[in-house]
């Protein structure tokens, strides 16, 4: 283990700009400890995710606004990171069963390994603050857009106008997000009640995808006059 003096010398020598990206991450961490204690993200005040990080209260506000901002960069930091994660699964040339196979085991992976950032994005979804609910909804469009556009660039559902087409995209992504509270709920060091999640999880999105390959967009004029045809007594 490294001396007191030899860290300190350690943090002596990082730029400005690395200890500020420290003390930033930090503050990210503390908030997702209190969480981890049991605590809503909206309970938290900026005093005690101060004093959790080990900085003065003051010096929070050379990093974030406000609480509010401090959750933006939490529900920020998941989007980028499992978007990307997720754009990696989807390969050019593989059968969509794989596909959608190796795309739920990266996504049980994330969260497993992001167990204090999904109990607040869970949490953060349904309640708390709406500048927060907005944020996570703005990262799902996000999620289901780069999806649809896999999907156009590699072929599939070439049948689908692009709105059906996010409309199916949207339903994997809510159903992704769905999934979560059963992966962090799930006992440690359980591998067949793991493995059966699995499978559920690969089965619902399949049985998405199944619809989304039966699916036939009504033409515009069908449309219109199924919505002027007058309702029978």
């Amino acid at each position: 283990m490294a001396s007191a003096t030899h860290v300190a010398k350690r943090e002596d020598s990082l730029t400005r700009g690395e200890r500020k990206n420290l003390t930033r991450n930090g503050l990210l961490q503390a908030a997702l400890n209190l969480i981890g204690e049991g605590r809503s993200f909206t309970s938290l005040g900026i005093r005690e995710i101060a004093r959790e990080a080990g900085i003065v209260p003051n010096a929070f506000y050379r990093h974030f606004r406000n609480t509010d901002e401090l959750g933006l960069a939490l529900v920020e930091e998941v989007g980028i990171t499992l978007r990307r994660l997720l754009r990696e699964a989807r390969q050019v040339g593989e059968e969509e069963s794989e596909m959608v196979r190796r795309s739920v085991l990266v996504y049980q992976h994330y969260v497993k390994q992001n167990r204090l950032l999904f109990l607040f994005i869970s949490s953060e979804r349904a309640g708390g603050s709406r500048i927060l609910r907005l944020a996570i909804r703005n990262e799902v469009s996000h999620f289901t857009h780069e999806m649809a556009q896999d999907f156009r660039r590699l072929g599939a559902y070439e049948g689908l106008s692009t709105s059906s087409l996010q409309m199916i995209c949207g339903l994997v992504v809510t159903a992704m997000l769905g999934a979560a509270p059963e992966i962090l709920d799930l006992p440690a060091e359980q591998p067949l009640l793991e493995a059966e999640m699995t499978e559920d999880f690969v089965r619902q999105l399949q049985l998405i995808l199944l619809g989304a390959s039966c699916w036939r967009d009504q033409p515009p004029a069908l449309l219109t006059s199924s919505r002027k045809r007058p309702k029978q007594l």
